[in-house]
């Protein structure tokens, strides 16, 4: 994005500070004062000493440091401000970043999380704004500070000597040139320096997360070679970064020395051909002073704009992101769920695939039916489940709960309809009782209690060291699978949803962990309309309905005992499965 659309669009952010940005603006100036005033004083004195027709006088002399002292004092208080109050502006413009970022996060579909490493993502939410902070506070301060001397400066100098003042500023068009000449090269470095902080970052989650695997398979060596070729690329783009800023900073020196000489040579010519004062001469060379230390602010103030402008342009490139599910306008609540879903004529694929993985499909499900999904692996059958909380669109056709469109509902009403047990259970990091607490904020530790003994989970979470308050681990890392999977039915159970969705929930477990989770999903079951996917088909026998799904679409339908009759796909799979656990 160009620098002026990144800027436009931050602008907004001052907004709620206005009257803070307007008071540090003015703190600013005033720490200029005492710089820009010196030169006139030094002036005022040294035209006084050498003109022998003027005394300096000691009251004089006495009221010039007395007016030099309350300058230096406004600038210290003014300096208090802006590096106390304008920081915490700062930081509160980054706390409101992170906050739209994060809002924006969860309202992304699924997609986007397939398509985006978590490590990019933290990235941008940490290091990335942490850089923006910096930018937002001493933007406006440094272009506000070393405009000033310059304008003042220029004004001063031209009213004493206008050819001296051409010579002195004529040299600046040629290290604006430079600067605009770097300013791409910086933003370029600082994005793939960025960039790659979130590729480090993701293949560390990676390797962390996966730590037993890299451990079991003795591949310690690999994931230090493949972090060592990340780290040593990062180092790479570092550098650029360095000799950009390097190549930029040994130009502007050497305009500073060219400034200065221009300075000296024509101003001791000048003075020998009596056309400039030794005070003036004096002024000019404190004015040069100020100016060069306004530019090299502004030179060194250039690596800090372009890595804040970098991590801008890195968070409109998430906010930008496009939330394919939303909320219709008009979107209804749903209330007094019966639990009917309806499929009329449902199509589906997924964006970045043309090839349907659902076509024409017609099917209705009564309030309390249990039905189950059997089929070969990628037939669709967790994508069909999947379009009932509308973690995705129906590309043709539509889903209805109880009569009702999904995409004309809201999504936190629909979903708080739905409760859904899986394989792969997530369990945060914190207490056993949090975690059961997420299926319903808010509710008290004997409805939690009572929802784990509903789970049979009150047993083995009594036996753990701090019972309900034990801490399970980074993805409940402390706990065995079949725990892990009775927790999560637990936390369905507090939920209490009129629909459930089971998606393969024993499939991972033992034989001994497994009869327990289904026992405890055959009692979350009852009364509820329960869509199970399971390639254990023993588990599904007692389901009303069993839906085999291939990907021609809806292959057969029918009751455990109706499919085995009728000697198709169904009771083919099932002959098979049953072969292969037999003893």
């Amino acid at each position: 994005m160009k620098t002026s659309v990144l800027i436009r669009r931050f602008l907004p952010y001052y907004k709620k500070y206005w009257k803070t940005v307007v008071f540090d603006l003015c703190c600013a100036a005033l720490t200029s004062a005492g710089e820009l005033v010196l030169p006139l004083i030094v002036r005022g004195i040294t035209g006084r000493a050498t003109d022998p027709t003027v005394a300096l006088e000691p009251a004089f002399v006495i009221r010039m440091g007395l007016l030099y002292l309350f300058l230096r004092i406004v600038d210290a208080c003014a300096n208090y401000y802006m590096q106390y109050i304008g920081h915490v502006m700062g930081s509160k413009l980054e706390t409101d970043m992170r906050t739209d970022l994060f809002h924006h996060l969860q309202q992304l579909s699924f997609s986007y999380f397939s398509n985006t490493k978590v490590g990019q993502i933290m990235s941008r939410i940490t290091s990335d704004l942490f850089e923006v902070t910096e930018f937002c506070h001493h933007c406006p301060e440094e272009f506000l500070i070393a405009g000033i001397k310059i304008l003042v400066s220029f004004v001063v100098l031209i009213r004493m000597n206008v050819l001296l003042t051409l010579v002195m500023f004529g040299v600046l068009p040629f290290m604006i040139f430079f600067a605009w000449r770097y300013n791409h090269k910086f933003r370029t470095a600082f994005k793939l320096r960025n960039r790659q902080v979130g590729e480090i970052n993701a293949q560390v989650e990676d390797s962390l997360l996966g730590i037993r695997v890299v451990k079991s398979f003795a591949n310690e060596g690999m994931e230090e070679a493949k972090f060592d070729e990340g780290n040593q690329r990062f180092l790479e783009y570092k550098s650029t970064s360095y000799r950009y800023m390097a190549e930029f900073g040994t130009s502007n020196r050497i305009f500073d020395a060219l400034m200065y000489i221009l300075v000296v040579v024509v101003g001791a010519l000048q003075i020998a051909a009596g056309e400039l004062s030794v005070a003036d001469y004096t002024a000019y060379l404190l004015y040069v002073s100020v100016l060069l230390n306004a530019i090299r602010r502004i030179v060194e103030f250039i690596e800090q704009f372009q890595r804040g402008m970098t991590g801008i342009e890195r968070f409109y490139e998430i906010l930008d992101a496009p939330l394919e599910i939303r909320d219709a306008p008009d979107a209804r609540e749903l209330r007094d769920v019966q639990g009917r879903v309806t499929f009329e004529n449902v199509g589906f694929h997924y964006q970045e695939d043309d090839n349907e993985v659902l076509h024409h499909l017609d099917l209705d499900v009564r309030p309390g039916q249990s039905v189950a999904l059997v089929g070969p692996s990628g037939a669709g059958k967790t994508t069909l489940c999947n379009l009932i909380p509308r973690f995705y669109d129906v590309t043709e056709g539509c889903v209805k709960v109880d009569g009702q469109d999904v995409r004309t509902l809201t999504q936190r009403s629909l979903r708080q309809a739905i409760g859904m047990v899986q394989q792969d259970v997530y369990l945060f990091s914190g207490s056993v009782l949090d975690n059961i607490l997420y299926g319903k904020p808010g509710a008290t530790r004997e409805e939690a209690m009572e929802a784990a003994k509903l789970a049979g989970a009150h047993e083995f979470i009594s036996a753990l060291p701090q019972g309900y308050d034990t801490y399970v681990g980074e993805r409940g890392v402390r706990l065995s699978g079949g725990q892990k999977q009775r927790i999560s039915i637990a936390r369905v159970f507090l939920k209490n949803p009129p629909i459930l969705i089971l998606d393969e929930a024993t499939s991972a477990l033992d034989n001994e962990s497994e009869r327990l989770v289904q026992q405890s999903l055959e009692q979350l079951a009852k009364g509820r309309t329960v869509f199970t996917i399971a390639h254990r088909l023993t588990t599904i026998r007692n389901a009303d309905i069993i839906w085999v799904l291939t990907e021609h679409g809806l292959e057969e339908s029918g009751t455990h005992a109706e499919l085995l009759a009728r000697g198709g796909l169904y009771a083919h799979l099932y002959q098979m499965y049953t072969e292969n656990t037999a003893p």
